[in-house]
């Protein structure tokens, strides 16, 4: 067995014996149950990352890597998104290479499937001044995605949530930028737990009127929407949209906190997934899906259950800063060799939260190589002065 002595919040120190290797298989294939989402990080390149707090520097051979992984393990992946920190270390630039690269990965992988998230991030919010340039800013990010055979996510605008004056300036963007898309679109409402900037989307900062708002847009144009991904870490206010939304269109949970209850669903239904945790769990929730397309859904819980309480330590307040523990769990695993972000946002989290990631991941079956992983984590120990 494997031993690591782990910083504790007394300042003390105390030795821990790792479970044995996970046994979740490395490969999967896709479930036929639920449609899930892994929102994926990107890899940095820390030889390249001369400013990291202005210069992003992606490490591309591995972030692709990692792609195909999850594909892999029959996830779907949802591109560009918070998880890859889009707005909080990836700009606009980097982001549109990530998109064009990973779609032209997609086309030579079998079975690849994605959908990329298009935003108005290289628009400053200060600089937005009218509605017009949030739909320019849409217009440009949605035309790079389809130029390149993707398909959109819309991703919810800080600019949008600083020019709008109402619920009605929400539908005035919406509506058109939903009707040009080749596709079919997924809706996209990420909370201000994620993102202080969005604090009042949709026109209020009370979820019942925000719903209302949000549902009008869809049955508007429910034939061009495939679902919603919310991410209000509420389950109770998921499962009461949900049970509104048309026929036809999906709710993909982005709950971090009860996923499992959410995606297990009831008699009344159930919410697909598109979530930033499933890139560190990927393997586990693969086995759990196949429990649940097995009709095991003790089985399914069994693995899946076990996860929630590493998700709700990795993306508690300031929720934002998840991304460390996303790419933390990464490099424990041996995705790449390096503990660095673009941004220098690993630093935003504390060498007691990383102990406590650990532990957790470990108690969820989750590291493949308890060796690799414990000397890993020994040197982060020593580089915060833990002996």
């Amino acid at each position: 067995m494997v031993e690591i002595s782990l910083p504790c919040p007394d300042g003390s120190s105390a030795r821990y014996r790792l479970a044995p290797p996970s046994p979740f298989p490395q490969t999967a294939t896709p479930n036929g149950i639920r449609t899930v989402y892994a929102a994926a990080h990107v890899v940095a390149d820390p030889l390249k990352l001369v400013d990291p707090w202005r210069e992003p520097a992606v490490d591309w051979d591995a972030t692709l890597a990692f792609r195909r992984h999850l594909w892999g393990l029959g996830f779907k992946i949802a591109e560009a998104m918070d998880t890859s920190q889009r707005g909080m270390g990836l700009d606009w630039q980097n982001a549109a290479e990530l998109i064009t690269r990973v779609l032209a990965e997609a086309k030579a992988t079998p079975g690849a499937d994605l959908a990329c998230g298009a935003g108005t991030d290289q628009l400053a919010p200060q600089e937005a001044h009218s509605l017009d340039d949030v739909i320019r800013a849409y217009e440009e990010q949605i035309g790079h995605i389809e130029e390149h055979g993707g398909k959109i996510i819309l991703m919810a605008s800080r600019a949008l949530c600083r020019v709008a004056k109402s619920p009605d300036d929400y539908l005035a963007v919406y509506g058109p930028l939903i009707r040009q898309c080749r596709g079919k679109v997924i809706l996209h409402w990420l909370g201000e737990m994620f993102d202080p900037a969005l604090a009042g989307y949709w026109g209020s900062r009370d979820f019942e009127p925000a719903m209302e708002t949000v549902l009008t847009l869809i049955r508007e144009h429910a034939d061009k929407i495939d679902g919603i991904k919310i991410s209000l870490l509420d389950a109770g206010k998921e499962i009461t949209m949900r049970r509104c939304l048309p026929e036809g269109v999906a709710m993909y949970t982005g709950d971090d906190f009860n996923y499992a209850e959410l995606i297990g669903g009831d008699d009344r239904g159930f919410s697909h997934g598109l979530l930033g945790i499933f890139d560190p769990i990927a393997p586990a929730a693969a086995a759990a899906f196949a429990k649940l397309e097995a009709g095991d859904r003790a089985g399914f819980h069994a693995i899946l259950d076990p996860t929630v309480a590493l998700s709700r330590r990795l993306f508690e307040a300031p929720t934002q800063h998840y991304k460390c523990g996303v790419v933390f769990l990464a490099w424990l695993n041996g995705f790449q060799n390096h503990f660095r972000m673009v941004g220098g946002a690993e630093s935003a989290r504390g060498i007691l939260h990383y102990a406590d990631l650990f532990r957790l991941a470990d108690q969820s079956g989750l590291l493949i190589d308890p060796e690799l992983a414990a000397r890993r984590m020994t040197h982060l120990c020593a580089l915060n002065g833990v002996a």
